[in-house]
């Protein structure tokens, strides 16, 4: 009989690297591969920037039908780039850099946006610093919207912390059709996330060439069908995801979310800066985390400040979309998989969510005009 080792060998034979026919054996992009005498596995999967990220998950699927193998762990790792040129030798004292006095090489241009009728109008949600419930509003308006007969699709383009599986309630390796990746189904609404593709633990330590890999794949290689809506979740800040998103397609529009207390304010301030660079329209402000309100007597309290997401409103010349509410059930309902527009629409917070999203519908029509 074969050793599991050996079974492992002639699986992964079978697993062939899409873009260049070869087996991801030949292709040398496995690596490291550990197995213990209970059947665990573990390997390194190496990609490059013209790798499918859907790569690694087919050679898990291919490992966990290997006789004897009880679980599989993939750790996705960039593959190294080509060698740089020696440093200079060693010096007694240290020096400052010498600016070359040849011209710089001309960069490449950057990629022309491609659009896609499709997708209906695309927004981004985004933010300038982590915490402050960006995901929580993305999926609740995707939720609210489709809840009004709209067709709605969600991307979860936070690659460095996938949260919209969880907050939606589908986790699960969509299927691939045709060459077209699926998206899953949450209530109402068409969701693609990178977490459904790699492990739950596993991080994201990947540079900027994978991340407009997969946005672009995201974008061309979903079956999205014809939508209305597109919403994008973003990560924070002004990074990689940012800037691929609107090189790989016309953005019409970005929300900016925001806690009321100043230093989220003036992240939030750059990150609509940003968005007003590359010429994507603000659709407006959104401040979550406005009050705490008691479950008890329903009195309000200003944990986080108050009025931060007006000011940042005002100074940006751009409407107040919503002040959502601290309110426990967001949270819990969350990470039950049950936005809280479906989980208690009566609630304060719900309602203040389903006007975010009237409120982004009204401002996509006046931009349009």
């Amino acid at each position: 009989m074969t050793s599991l080792q050996e079974r492992i060998a002639q699986a992964l034979v079978k697993v062939r690297d899409p873009r260049t026919g070869a087996d991801v054996m030949t292709a040398e992009k496995v690596r490291d591969i550990a197995t213990t005498t209970e059947g665990r596995v573990r390997l390194t999967v190496l990609l490059g920037a013209g790798d499918d990220p859907v790569l690694a998950r087919d050679i898990r699927q291919a490992l966990e039908r290997v006789e004897g193998v009880t679980d599989v762990r993939v750790d996705v790792r960039e593959a190294a780039a080509a060698p740089s040129a020696p440093p200079p030798a060693a010096s007694s004292k240290r020096a400052l850099p010498v600016m070359d006095s040849r011209p710089a090489a001309p960069r490449p241009a950057a990629p022309t946006p491609v659009t896609y009728p499709n997708l209906g109008t695309i927004i981004a949600v985004s933010s300038g610093k982590g915490g402050v419930g960006k995901t929580t509003v993305a999926t609740n308006l995707a939720v609210a919207m489709a809840a009004r007969g709209a067709r709605v699709g969600l991307m979860d383009a936070d690659i460095y912390g996938p949260n919209v599986p969880r907050m939606m309630g589908v986790d699960e390796p969509p299927s691939v059709i045709d060459e077209k990746i699926i998206p899953l189904l949450a209530h109402g609404v068409k969701v693609i996330s990178l977490g459904f593709l790699i492990e739950k633990e596993q991080p994201a330590i990947w540079r900027g060439p994978i991340i407009m890999k997969i946005i672009g794949q995201f974008l061309r290689d979903v079956a999205w069908g014809d939508l209305d809506y597109f919403i994008v979740d973003m990560p924070p800040g002004t990074g990689d995801a940012q800037l691929s998103l609107v090189q790989s397609t016309n953005v019409h529009g970005a929300i900016i979310v925001t806690t009321p207390q100043e230093v989220s304010v003036g992240d939030a301030l750059r990150g609509a800066k940003m968005f007003e660079r590359v010429n994507v329209p603000v659709l407006g402000i959104v401040e979550n985390m406005s009050w705490f309100e008691c479950p008890h007597c329903g009195k309000p309290s200003a944990l986080f400040g108050s009025g931060g997401g007006e000011r940042l409103a005002k100074t940006l010349d751009l409407p107040l979309l919503g002040q959502i509410p601290l309110y426990p059930r967001v949270l819990e309902a969350g990470d039950q998989g049950q936005p809280i527009v479906v989980a208690e629409p009566a609630s304060s917070a719900a309602k203040a969510l389903v006007q975010v999203a009237e409120r982004v519908r009204e401002a996509v029509h006046v931009a349009a005009r």
